[in-house]
């Protein structure tokens, strides 16, 4: 795992403008065949707890799992570590409103776009949906974040938005929460409640 983390450390430092020598030389080396490609770091955490609570080692399996830092970096990427570059296997998750920029970036490194899974609004959509919001605030309770999460609802702009709509808002409203409630959305899920787009890219992993 460790020698992975260093893989996607030194996929980054590529996409950045640094040398791919690193990266091409750990993929030889870990047999990476597959990166799956997603927006940020929250989506990163619930993809690894998924494969985790199902006894998947990533990792050890040759795939790499990469955050991108927002989806108008996947043609940098998908041209680093697809057919113009390390020649690896792509998939990934993306948002609706995204999916061009998936699109775009696949076309132009020449890789097929099968293995692409799309969320109908962001992946913290899906899996507020498939809890309920009862399951998602009873978390937030658990969590500690009650007296947060009530005077984010006292704010005016709230008011008028569906529970489902101001809890996914309040995920992304202060650093590193979507990345924790990503993780424990996914571990409060029961089996057959996992989102289609994310149950559909592990099973293609």
């Amino acid at each position: 795992m460790a020698e992975m983390r260093d893989f996607q450390d030194a996929v980054s430092g590529w996409a950045s403008g640094g040398p791919g020598g690193s990266a091409s030389d750990l993929a030889a080396r870990l047999g990476v065949r597959t990166a799956v490609l997603l927006e940020g770091p929250s989506d990163l955490a619930a993809v690894e707890a998924l494969a985790a609570r199902r006894g998947r080692d990533l990792a050890a399996e040759g795939v790499c799992v990469v955050s991108m830092g927002g989806a108008m970096s996947v043609g940098r990427y998908a041209g680093l570590l697809g057919p113009p570059g390390l020649g690896l296997h792509l998939a990934g998750l993306c948002d609706e409103r995204e999916q061009r920029f998936f699109d775009r970036g696949l076309q132009r490194a020449q890789a097929p776009r099968r293995g692409i899974f799309v969320c109908a609004a962001d992946l913290e959509d899906e899996l507020i949906r498939a809890l309920g919001t009862a399951k998602v605030e009873e978390i937030v309770r658990t969590e500690g974040d009650l007296r947060a999460w009530q005077t984010f609802l006292h704010q005016p702009a709230q008011h008028a938005r569906p529970r489902q709509q101001q809890l996914r808002r309040f995920l992304g409203t202060k650093k590193g929460r979507k990345i924790r409630y990503g993780r424990l959305l996914v571990e409060a899920l029961d089996p057959e409640q996992v989102p289609t787009p994310l149950d559909d890219l592990l099973t293609s992993l």
